[in-house]
């Protein structure tokens, strides 16, 4: 079975003067507060969701 790959995801930007979807984007995430930190598996949908914000957040790959 193959093991699941894991991404980990930071919120460096704030949401505020941002459109509404991008803010729910980010709940979505898991993200809510500047610096926070969520490890997400790397699906095509988690993919889609970090490149809609991609401006607020840096994504590294989990160790």
């Amino acid at each position: 079975m193959a093991e699941k790959t894991t991404i980990v995801v930071t919120q460096i930007g704030s949401p505020i003067g941002r459109q509404g979807d991008q803010r729910a984007t980010l709940i979505g995430l898991g993200l809510n507060k500047l610096n926070r930190t969520r490890e997400l598996e790397d699906t095509p949908s988690v993919r889609g969701m970090i490149n809609k914000v991609r401006h607020l957040v840096r994504v590294e790959e989990a160790s």
